[in-house]
């Protein structure tokens, strides 16, 4: 039996069906598993999920002015997320997220180095043994403490928009042993640039870890490199 595109929702007390649809169908955006282009019908999306199509409606107008899809009159709704714009998110994320690292070498206390030295303690143990799930809550969880340590609240705001995009990359990426040790080796970088008080280096290392991972992830998941954007990290 082949796996559906997305999952029925469940929908907690503290969020909307809408938002439950609209988080449910992004992630199977950003995730591949529509092909871009691809046609959605909103009643086939409905069953899938369980609901009625009203929440469905209201989550494809959300993913319009996310630039995921487009609606063409007499003609239906489509899939917008092509090799190209998953390496564009990843260039606006590497974009602020270095500036966060350079400014967080600049004020790591000793409690934020512990933090993060027990965090890439727990990742090597996770990469060693595989363990999926808590690999991809560990490098959440490191990420979201540079932000911490930076102090950088507006830039972490703006960061909050695609975080279902990162969190699909790297369920696909730590899928592929090669890259998890890959993606270790990138945090432990950036650790040893943090934990040195060098800011460049910090800086630099970020940039390099987002940029290679987007990649990685685009030729994963489209079979393909972003056509027509260069960009050496």
């Amino acid at each position: 039996m082949l796996q559906p595109a997305v999952e029925p929702v469940a929908p907690d007390l503290l969020r909307s069906l809408r938002e439950h649809v609209h988080e449910r169908l992004r992630r199977a955006i950003v995730a591949g598993r529509f092909r871009n282009g691809e046609r959605l019908n909103e009643r086939h999306l409905a069953e899938m999920l369980g609901v009625s199509t009203t929440p469905v409606k209201d989550a494809i107008r959300k993913l319009e002015s996310e630039g995921l899809v487009r609606t063409e009159a007499r003609r239906g709704v489509f899939v917008e997320f092509s090799p190209r714009q998953a390496l564009e998110m990843a260039l606006g994320r590497a974009a602020l997220e270095s500036v966060m690292a350079h400014i967080a070498a600049n004020h790591l206390t000793e409690d934020g180095a512990t933090e993060l030295g027990r965090l890439i303690a727990e990742m090597e143990q996770a990469t060693e043994h595989g363990d999926l799930e808590d690999l991809v809550a560990l490098n959440e969880a490191y990420h979201r403490a540079i932000h911490r340590i930076s102090g950088c609240t507006y830039l972490e705001r703006r960061l909050d928009g695609q975080r279902m995009y990162d969190h699909a990359q790297r369920i696909a990426l730590h899928s592929e042993p090669d890259e998890r040790r890959r993606g270790f080796e990138e945090h432990r970088d950036i650790y040893e640039a943090l934990l040195a008080r060098d800011p460049a280096r910090a800086e630099l290392r970020m940039r390099h870890h987002i940029v290679r991972s987007a990649k990685a992830h685009v030729r994963l998941v489209f079979g393909a490199d972003a056509e027509g954007l260069n960009y050496d990290e």
